[in-house]
């Protein structure tokens, strides 16, 4: 077991603690079974051989819980925020980043509201770029296919017709729908950041499975390539109180927060 939980955290920065300690077997019994391993042992031995092997591991006990459209006030704030940005800087295009993407529910909600709102529509609708520490979720999401269970949670009937197409039980994001996004592989805690200045980082429901030491600079990162007047966006469950003095609580869009002018 503790050859196992260290790859993923290794790997990603990720914790499996032990009330989550039950998902190891769970997750990684059909993995096991493809590779013709009768034990959790065996697949740690050949883990260790293999890098093969150890990077199915590490995506296999990843927590890549998502469905569109998840807290969807928040989201509704984040294209508040946006429509104000756009009055303030008219001349440029704003940029969204959606850290830990998983498999692309994020950022594909982000594109059909930012497409439904004419304050944001059109050719100057904001860039995303979307990350995440998976190749696996990575191609999952760039292909835009998601199951008669995925596609059901948080989308309503109008914008499933709208924004995907059938192919037998699955559905297909539009692929005008998924080239609005950058899906790009990147390691939160030891990549290299994207390119640029963004006006909104989401990561939502990442942090908590991080380290206080990898929390702190993940969030002091995030300070240094938001714009000024730039909002981050974390999960109900995640706050920077306490954890860096890079941000604090947005004034404006309760529950959001804004880089400290006076600490970056």
């Amino acid at each position: 077991m503790g050859v196992l939980t260290a790859i993923l955290e290794s790997r990603t920065g990720q914790q499996l603690g032990a009330n989550r300690a039950w998902r190891i077997e769970t997750e990684l019994t059909p993995l096991m079974r493809d590779l013709g391993l009768a034990s959790l042992e065996a697949l740690a031995v050949a883990a260790q051989r293999s890098p093969t092997i150890a990077e199915q591991v590490a995506d296999a006990l990843l927590n890549q819980e998502s469905s569109f459209f998840r807290d969807a006030a928040v989201l509704d704030l984040v294209a508040r925020a946006l429509a104000a940005m756009r009055v303030d800087h008219p001349e440029r295009r704003l940029r969204i980043w959606s850290a830990g993407c998983s498999f692309g529910q994020e950022p594909l909600s982000l594109a059909m509201l930012f497409a439904e709102q004419p304050a944001l529509a059109g050719a100057a609708m904001p860039e995303i770029v979307a990350t995440d520490v998976s190749e696996a979720a990575l191609a999952r999401a760039r292909s835009g296919r998601y199951s008669q269970f995925e596609i059901q949670r948080g989308l309503p009937i109008r914008r499933m017709v709208e924004w995907f197409d059938t192919d037998g039980t699955d559905w297909i994001a539009k692929p005008e729908l998924v080239r609005r996004i950058a899906f790009r592989r990147m390691n939160l805690v030891a990549g290299a950041l994207p390119s640029g200045r963004f006006d909104v980082v989401l990561c939502r429901n990442v942090l908590l499975y991080l380290t206080p030491e990898d929390r702190r600079q993940i969030l002091d990162r995030f300070a240094t390539i938001l714009q000024p007047g730039g909002v981050l966006v974390l999960g109900a469950g995640e706050t920077t109180i306490g954890q860096t003095e890079a941000f604090q609580p947005s004034p404006t869009y309760r529950g959001l927060y804004e880089r400290d002018a006076s600490s970056v």
